[in-house]
Order: structure tokens, then C-alpha cells, then sequence
């Protein structure tokens, strides 16, 4: 009899874990992208740019970072399965973070983290349940991508019965997105699941699209990138935060240039430049410190004469010098931000979105 009832047992949850509907997340609605003419779904740079950007930068540009899928379902049990492009991880960065996905829930018209999707690290196939014994009824959910790897393909699981349907709730709002360029920390270094991305903090916190295009170790002021920036439809904001990657000869030799073909696309929209994180080892290190000091002081320059040329558009934010970031407990590493300094960058940053945005 026990025999028979484990039978039994074990094969109802066999029938139970086969009960399920993939859904291919293609056919629902991806956010963050600033072209939708890239060579695979999920990553971020226009085709027509394999051949004119730099290797490390389009190689970058296939990460995910920053993207996300909107949809709503009933189901009870909610199941990811996604191949990643490579089994890339770092020694410093959550593999969740990396390679992994976050999911997202609306509660009370705001965004609240529900359940990650935790890579396989042998494999680049990972398929999981990632949600289960809810009451089956119909909620708003945002899918958070990857942030340095690609996902060559994703499929949402659900029980039979209960379809996967495009989001209803026009949330994150999609027009007039802010355009953000900048280095490993604009990409997510090192936090630990996707939607701690410091971009993706605002977005919640401001209800609107943000386009990352956060290029690890390679925010050098290309200008392939300024002129796909300019090619957003119109943007509302555009944030240039890339001191810990330009060095002082690229940011002298390309970097009002950079900003000239954002300006001569769209002449009023706000330009706001953002100065460098704080390496923890400042403190001490002579050599550390004068090249960030350098690079933070052509950049400060780079605005002031801007302003001075007549330039009311455009905004300056220090917010990794300042405020709650001045402690330095911040960073995985003394440099790459910890969900604690995503968070804390994110609240220092806000402030002055929101007025380049109100003017």
C-alpha cells in the first residue's frame, strides 16, 4: 500500500511539472532598447554597427543589460527557461546578476521584486520554477534581463489555462525615454540580480524607459554611440557618465564633439553629465587619485564651457562624491557598486534628473 501511494505520489507530480505552457517571451513587448534593428533580439546594438564600432563595444553591446519584458498572466506557478550566451562569469559580480533574471510584480500601482531566475553555471540552458502557490489571479509582471551576458533565447512557463499576455499597465511609461551611456556601473557592475541596475531604480522610481547603454570598461566617448543616442526618437533626457572610463585625452579630443551630435539631433533636450564614482582606495593610492581628479576636472571643464558658450540645457551631478556615498561602503570591490551603492547612486542621482526633466 505505501508502495502504491508513493507510485501514485510520484507520478501526479511528474503530470503536474509537465502541466505548463512556454510562451516565447519574442512575441511579448522588450524595453531599454534604443534600436529595434539589432542582429538577435536581446541585445542592444544596431546591426549596421558590427562593422564601425570597436570589437569590445559591440561585443558589450550583445549583453542584455538593462532590457526588460512586460506581461501579465494568472498562472499559479510561473517557470523561466533561458539560454544564455555564454557561461561568463566574474569573481567578483552574483551569477544571478549576470546571468540570471528578475522578476518583478505590480502591487498598489508600484514595482516589487518577487522572484529571481538563478543560472545554470554548468549550462547555458537554465530552466526553473521561479514562482509558485499563488492564487490564480491575474497580475502585472516585469521581466528583468541579464546584465553581462546575452540571452539567445527566453520562454515564459505557465500552468494550462492560464496564457502569458502582454502587460495592460502602461508602467514603465514608454515615451520620451532617458538615454543613459556609461561604463562597467552603468552596465551593472557588480550588482546582485538585474533590477538592482541603478538605471533600472530610477526607472521605477520615475515610472519611465531608460535605454542603457552601459559598455564595461569601454565608455570611452565613441562617437558610433553618440550618434545611435541621437537616433533615439524623442528623448527626453540624455546622461553621459563615463570619467572612470575616458581617459583626459578623449574627453579633450572627443568629447564636446560627442555632445555636439547629441545637441545638433535634438536641440532642447537636456544633456546631463555625471562625474566619477569614488575608488576606495583613493584614500591612499597617489597615483589613483590624481588620474580620477583628472579625468573628473576635464569633464567639469567640458561643462562649464559649455554653459559659458550658451548652453542652458545641459546639468552636472556628483553624486558618488557626496552625500551617503562619501563612506565608501558602497562597492564590492572599491569601485563596482553593491546593491547598497546602486541604491545609494540612484538617490543622489534622482534630484537632479528630475529637474533637467521639470525645465
Amino acid at each position: 500500500m505505501k508502495k502504491t501511494t508513493l507510485l501514485i505520489a510520484a507520478l501526479y507530480t511528474a503530470l503536474s511539472l509537465n502541466a505548463q505552457v512556454w510562451t516565447d517571451a519574442g512575441d511579448l513587448p522588450l524595453y531599454g532598447k534604443a534600436s529595434e534593428e539589432t542582429v538577435t533580439r536581446y541585445s542592444r546594438m544596431p546591426a549596421e554597427l558590427q562593422q564601425e564600432s570597436r570589437p569590445a563595444v559591440w561585443h558589450l553591446g550583445q549583453n542584455s543589460a538593462g532590457l526588460y519584458i512586460r506581461f501579465r498572466t494568472s498562472s499559479p506557478n510561473i517557470w523561466a527557461r533561458w539560454v544564455s550566451s555564454s557561461k561568463y562569469t566574474m569573481n567578483h559580480m552574483s551569477p544571478t546578476g549576470s546571468r540570471g533574471l528578475d522578476l518583478y510584480t505590480m502591487v498598489d500601482g508600484k514595482w516589487r521584486f518577487i522572484a529571481a531566475g538563478r543560472p545554470d553555471l554548468k549550462n547555458t540552458l537554465t530552466e526553473q520554477k521561479i514562482l509558485s502557490d499563488m492564487e490564480p489571479q491575474m497580475r502585472e509582471y516585469m521581466l528583468y534581463l541579464s546584465l553581462y551576458n546575452g540571452i539567445d533565447k527566453l520562454e515564459i512557463g505557465t500552468e494550462e489555462g492560464h496564457p502569458v499576455m502582454p502587460g495592460e499597465t502602461a508602467s514603465p511609461k514608454t515615451g520620451r525615454p532617458i538615454v543613459m551611456y556609461g561604463t562597467s556601473i552603468t552596465q551593472g557592475g557588480c550588482v546582485s540580480r538585474p533590477g538592482m541596475l541603478y538605471t533600472s531604480i530610477m526607472s521605477r522610481a520615475l515610472d519611465r524607459e531608460f535605454i542603457n547603454l552601459g559598455f564595461s570598461g569601454n565608455a570611452k566617448l565613441d562617437l558610433d554611440i553618440a550618434r545611435l543616442m541621437a537616433s533615439v526618437p524623442d528623448p527626453a533626457l540624455y546622461i553621459i557618465a563615463c570619467t572612470e572610463n575616458a581617459s583626459e585625452e578623449e574627453f579633450k579630443e572627443r568629447g564636446e564633439e560627442f555632445f555636439r551630435i547629441l545637441r545638433n539631433a535634438h536641440l532642447e533636450v537636456p544633456v546631463l553629465f555625471v562625474q566619477s564614482v569614488r575608488y576606495a582606495d583613493m584614500l591612499y593610492n597617489k597615483t589613483r587619485k590624481a588620474s580620477v581628479q583628472g579625468r573628473m576636472k576635464d569633464c567639469r571643464e567640458l561643462y562649464e564651457k559649455l554653459r559659458k558658450s550658451g548652453e542652458k540645457h545641459v546639468y552636472f551631478a556628483d553624486p558618488a562624491g557626496t552625500g551617503t556615498f562619501a563612506d565608501a561602503e558602497g562597492s564590492v570591490d572599491g569601485c563596482h557598486l553593491t546593491d547598497l551603492g546602486a541604491m545609494r547612486f540612484a538617490e543622489e542621482l534622482l534630484p537632479v534628473i528630475k529637474k533637467a526633466l521639470r525645465k
